[in-house]
């Protein structure tokens, strides 16, 4: 059998598991060494040896070399969502570089009252200048309802906005600089630090998106409706000198303490999160449960993995506690799933054999093994249920 009952052990018996973290091998572009580590636990290594001071002192260069180049005023556009990464931009450009940003939010239309506050609390803390778009609703429920049998979560319409819409800003007020903050090479496969991933404008298509509006559009979504996704031409981010960065390639990068200090200094707030242990990644929207479900579906893991293998490698828990954890959060099906089935017109039927779907193109797990994983899951919640209900009594 290839789900693991164990709750110290890692969930399926089939899949490779980082000898250090817990990633498992069904993480895209997962690569292990010969010692069976994964890629964001080498870029940890190479983290520590990093000389973070010449690094920063290339970043300093950057942001001198943009600085009054624009003709609009600003200095460079940051894209914020109001989440805790890109409040940290906002101080890092604003408060120690001491730059002049214009904010710009592709709004994914599925703001928590959470996230609404901390959006707002961004711009009133930071002084500065914003615009949004908001796709309609209409819009988001049809690009969501395509985004599951694309690619196998009900995010593209996000993953896409927030890649083109930062572009279109740029071309549009004559900002050649764009500042993005987490590395790649912080905590995925994607790159580590001796290998960078360098942004440029098809950035988020290549790591998230995958398909572009043209790609992307079927019967009921035309080329037209996705218009808000499309880039633009080359020629145009040739002749402004498109250019763009992410900090963390530049400076030491912790998202907890970041958030610790956002928090504690500047008020930025926390909520719980569907999917996982931690109250801050996604906190901005409604909809991180049916991502991060949607991908245990088709991986076998989620966001509880993701923190684990994160806390693991920061030496805070060991790998039976983060497979523990890791089996509470991971394989339970959200709340925001109602509302999701409710806005797409899929049923629950639908909606799991597309799945299905998702999963066999990986290939690396069955529809039995996740489950098994499932069902053991509803059970130890309900079991958890009945102890509380008892203690209250």
């Amino acid at each position: 059998m290839a789900y693991n009952p164990d709750p110290r052990a890692p969930m399926f018996t089939n899949l490779h598991y980082c000898s250090r973290c817990g990633m498992p091998s069904t993480e895209p572009k997962a690569d292990f060494d010969e010692l069976g580590v994964c890629v964001a636990c080498r870029a940890s290594e190479q983290k520590m040896h990093i000389d973070w001071q010449a690094r920063e002192r290339r970043l300093a260069e950057i942001l001198e070399q943009f600085r009054g180049k624009s003709t609009s005023g600003y200095d460079c556009i940051v894209p914020i969502s109001g989440g805790k990464d890109s409040a940290y931009q906002l101080h890092l450009i604003k408060n120690v570089y001491k730059l002049k940003p214009l904010a710009c939010t592709f709004s994914h239309n599925w703001f928590s009252e959470t996230g609404m506050r901390n959006l707002r609390w961004c711009l009133e803390t930071f002084d500065v200048d914003h615009v949004m778009f908001t796709p309609s609703r209409g819009l988001v429920n049809r690009c969501a309802r395509r985004s599951l049998e694309m690619i196998g979560d009900a995010c593209w319409h996000c993953h896409s906005g927030v890649g083109s819409y930062p572009v279109q800003v740029a071309v549009q007020y004559k900002i050649p600089l764009i500042v993005y903050g987490e590395s790649a090479a912080e905590k995925s496969s994607h790159a580590d630090y001796d290998n960078l991933l360098e942004y440029d404008e098809h950035y988020f298509t290549k790591i998230s998106a995958f398909y572009y509006p043209e790609e992307f559009a079927t019967d009921y979504l035309s080329v037209r409706d996705l218009s808000p996704f499309k880039l633009p031409p080359g020629e145009e981010l040739r002749k402004l000198g498109f250019y763009g960065i992410h900090l963390g390639n530049f400076i030491f990068w912790d998202g907890e303490r970041q958030t610790e200090f956002l928090r504690d200094h500047y008020g930025w707030q926390e909520d719980k999160v569907e999917g996982t242990y931690k109250c801050y990644k996604s906190v901005e929207c409604r909809m991180p449960g049916v991502h991060d479900f949607t991908k245990f579906l088709k991986r076998g893991y989620g966001r509880g993995t993701d923190f684990t293998s994160q806390d693991i490698r920061a030496g805070l828990m060991t790998l039976e506690e983060g497979n523990i954890i890791a089996r509470e959060n991971d394989p339970v099906e959200p709340d925001i799933l109602e509302y999701y089935l409710k806005s797409t017109g899929y049923t629950r039927e639908e909606f799991y054999r597309i799945m299905d779907e998702q999963r066999e193109k990986v290939g690396a797990l069955t529809r039995e093994e996740i489950q098994d994983a499932l069902t053991d899951a509803a059970r130890r919640k309900a079991e958890r249920l009945a102890r509380e209900a008892g203690n209250d009594a």
